[in-house]
């Protein structure tokens, strides 16, 4: 999965076009979500095909910033906190959350500053997470 960050004008339509141009490359959008920060649009969506959905991008004049691999993670929606631990061993281990979001299939989708050490944490919060089922 690939996490494209996308320039959007800050006007109405834009918005419409970049959902357009996915439409017409048959490039579905697997999550993510669009700000407006300091008067500029800034989109952050995933794709399973990042290079598919960056050619129809840039063919629509619509300008990808950058694109980087995610961490894909599912919380025990039915426990407070996770957010929170899952926050506090990505600091633990030196790792900046850059990028955060929910998909499509209600996975929390991570971009971060260091992908190996933060899929090392996220490797291990699944271990752990399968370990704890396993035991219940």
């Amino acid at each position: 999965m690939t996490d494209l960050t996308i320039a959007l004008e800050n006007r109405p339509g834009a918005l419409a076009e970049m959902g357009d141009a996915l439409g017409r490359a048959g490039v579905s959008i697997e999550g993510g979500g669009a700000f407006v920060v300091s008067g500029h649009g800034v989109g952050h969506f995933l794709f399973v095909d990042g290079s598919a959905a960056r050619r129809a991008l840039v063919a629509a004049g619509i300008r990808v910033l950058e694109a980087r691999d995610v961490l894909v993670q599912r919380l025990n929606q039915a426990e407070p906190g996770q957010l929170g631990r899952i926050s506090r061993r990505m600091a633990e281990a030196g790792v900046n959350i850059e990028v955060l979001y929910s998909d499509h299939d209600h996975q929390l989708i991570l971009v971060v500053d260091d992908i190996a050490k933060g899929r090392e944490v996220s490797e291990a919060w699944i271990r752990e997470s399968l370990n704890e089922r396993r035991n219940r």
